[in-house]
């Protein structure tokens, strides 16, 4: 299978109010680093898995909205664990929805899968993965 990857970073504050969560319980910030990977089984009729600047664009509007933003005070998150597993299904979903309409191009709606990571550090990252039907 052929894959592409783009990155880009998102920095935001967040609380996790679950003693699971130990300190993270409170008020914190984090630097994301989010890698999304797209994947497909054929190259396109121009060899390539996907426009990688269509790719980098979609990502930087799907992240725009959560940079430098206290995720605690956001509607949508109103409510939830915003963890980094949690914010990888999120984005995953935004970046699925944008293969589907044609946001990455036309060959977007050939991909196989999309792969979200973010990396919290250079030691913990959190992954999803999922097929695109």
């Amino acid at each position: 299978m052929f894959s592409v990857e783009v990155r880009d970073r998102i920095m935001i504050g967040h609380s996790l109010p679950d003693p699971f969560f130990g300190p993270a319980q409170n008020m914190h910030g984090a630097t994301f680093v989010v890698d999304v990977a797209f994947f497909r089984e054929t190259l396109n009729r121009q060899n390539v898995v996907v426009d990688i600047g269509a790719a980098l664009d979609v990502l930087g509007k799907t992240l725009k909205p959560l940079n430098y933003q206290n995720l605690d005070a956001l509607p949508q998150f109103a409510g939830v664990l915003t963890t980094t597993e949690f914010l990888c299904k999120h984005i995953f979903d935004a970046m699925a929805a944008a293969a589907k309409s044609g946001a990455l191009g036309a060959d977007g709606t050939g991909l196989a899968k999309i792969r979200v990571t973010l990396h919290e550090t250079d030691l913990a990252r959190a992954s999803y993965e999922s097929a695109l039907a």
